[in-house]
């Protein structure tokens, strides 16, 4: 006989499986990323453009800073900072820190307890707002806003004059 509990185990389990595969594609789609603007001029990575945050180089750094801050509440890192306000590297560092963001992404999700999904998370945001809500919704946004600026990074790259671009797509992930 199954019982709620048998199957809120195995929701739960489902749930768990779901966000490493979410985990995985946005890592792979990152890398793919990384790989692109690795590939470009000095001159294309500072290029002024009409956009979010007005250049290739801003747009891949609130990318980083995104996903890291996420992982820093996750974890209850002790007044985290986002990396956007602070950043002032090169490209290769930026790629580094997102290379070291994306591991502690997959190790988190692999090793954080179902039963922790639906803990509040509480945000400040840049603005100093405070807001709050549950993980279970929290890594869905994180995966959403990280494909939102890849986007972003797409239309950017093509003004600039970059072609060799790969499709990131959550679809093509699971065909690849």
């Amino acid at each position: 006989m199954t019982t709620l509990s048998t199957r809120t185990e195995n929701s739960n389990d489902i749930l768990k499986g779901y966000y490493i595969e979410l985990a995985d594609f946005n890592n792979w789609a990152d890398s793919r990323a990384m790989d692109w603007i690795s590939q470009i001029t000095d001159e294309q990575w500072n290029q002024v453009a009409v956009s979010s945050f007005g250049s290739i180089s801003k747009t891949a750094i609130h990318i980083v800073s995104a996903k890291k801050i996420w992982i820093d509440l996750w974890t209850n890192v002790q007044d985290p900072v986002y990396l956007s306000s602070e950043f002032t590297g090169t490209r290769e560092d930026l790629i580094d820190i997102w290379k070291t963001t994306s591991a502690k992404l997959k190790s988190f999700i692999e090793h954080y307890p179902v039963e922790n999904y639906t803990n509040e998370i509480t945000v400040k945001k840049p603005n100093g707002e405070l807001s709050a809500m549950e993980f279970k919704k929290t890594f869905p946004h994180m995966i959403n806003h990280s494909t939102y600026h890849r986007g972003q990074l797409v239309t950017l790259l093509r003004q600039s004059g970059f072609s060799n671009l790969s499709n990131t797509d959550l679809f093509t992930y699971y065909n690849t």
